[in-house]
């Protein structure tokens, strides 16, 4: 379990970046020619930075978690919508949590 200040100093470091981001990102792609590469590039990185969220939390957490985000990825394959597919996670886990205690 992290100190109150590691989680703090993880949270201040997260927000530096993001503010670093948003501030230099428009400067820097005025410098960078618009390619397809580059554009492939810009859609991964956004899917990337959720995907390692998303496993961060369910390696530090449980089956039940596990469970959910892996529900969610089936609904959102089959039917190619984030709604249905959170709403099945959420559930999911709802009734996992209901049903255990």
């Amino acid at each position: 379990m992290p100190s109150d200040l590691s989680a703090y100093a993880a949270i201040l470091i997260m927000a530096a970046v993001t503010l670093a981001t948003r501030l230099l990102g428009a400067e820097i792609m005025q410098r960078v020619a618009a390619s397809k590469r580059v554009e492939g590039f810009l859609d991964a990185l956004s899917a990337s930075v959720i995907a390692a969220i998303v496993v961060t939390y369910v390696t530090q957490n449980g089956l039940r978690e596990g469970a959910a985000v892996a529900l969610a990825a089936m609904v959102v394959l089959t039917l190619k919508s984030t709604v249905w597919a959170m709403l099945s996670g959420i559930a999911a886990a709802a009734l996992w949590t209901a049903v255990s205690h």
